[in-house]
């Protein structure tokens, strides 16, 4: 095995009480949107690119609102995390710790740009992460996120874990074996392999 590609929502933490509390602020400080956010509206959309969540949102702006709308949500995200952290599920750090010292790491998501280095930096994780990609980086689906990382870090044999549908066919379409972290946001009945917490992921994997 070359690696294990991680996501990051609903896989190694969850931020969505805190990502509510920022959008909410970044929409009541810059638009006329009488709109309040939960972390349970926040987990049906975590997944999705950035451009699909501002559409789900804010669907009657034009694109170039919805853009600027979601800079600003996007922006107030990263700062406030950088306090207000996400909660890390039970075993992710123990876990990464060892399966690093038996293959190398990655994190392929649909975030924007700077919000997988806050996951890093404030958890203590970033000595476990070889590389990582973004939808903020590439502008393309999760599937050609994927492909990249593979190209960019010379891999064959890999691994990816998430939570969502659009996780798990994403890697279909990557061609790409899928482990399904049942604890997180996603609900997907039908695949073949999956643990119910991070710490049965080396035993599965046989590392």
């Amino acid at each position: 095995m070359d690696g294990i590609i991680f996501d990051v929502d609903g896989t190694l933490w969850d931020s969505t009480e805190a990502v509510a509390r920022s959008w909410n602020q970044a929409i009541e400080e810059n638009t006329d949107f009488s709109l309040s956010l939960t972390a349970d509206w926040l987990k049906s959309l975590f997944g999705k690119t950035m451009d699909e969540i501002t559409l789900a949102l804010f669907p009657s702006c034009p694109k170039e609102e919805r853009d600027r709308i979601g800079y600003l949500c996007f922006n107030y995200e990263n700062r406030l995390l950088e306090t207000d952290h996400g909660v890390l599920y039970p075993d992710v750090a123990r876990t990464l710790e060892s399966l690093s010292q038996k293959t190398d790491l990655y994190i392929v998501s649909n975030c924007q740009c700077g919000y997988i280095e806050v996951f890093l930096k404030t958890m203590g994780l970033g000595k476990y992460i070889k590389d990582f990609l973004c939808f903020g980086q590439t502008q393309v689906p999760k599937n050609e996120s994927i492909r990249l990382l593979m190209e960019r870090n010379h891999l064959q044999d890999v691994v990816y874990v998430g939570d969502t549908s659009g996780d798990f066919d994403a890697c279909q379409k990557a061609d790409v074996p899928f482990i399904y972290a049942s604890y997180g946001f996603g609900d997907i009945p039908d695949s073949p392999r999956q643990i119910g917490a991070i710490g049965e992921l080396p035993a599965l994997l046989g590392l």
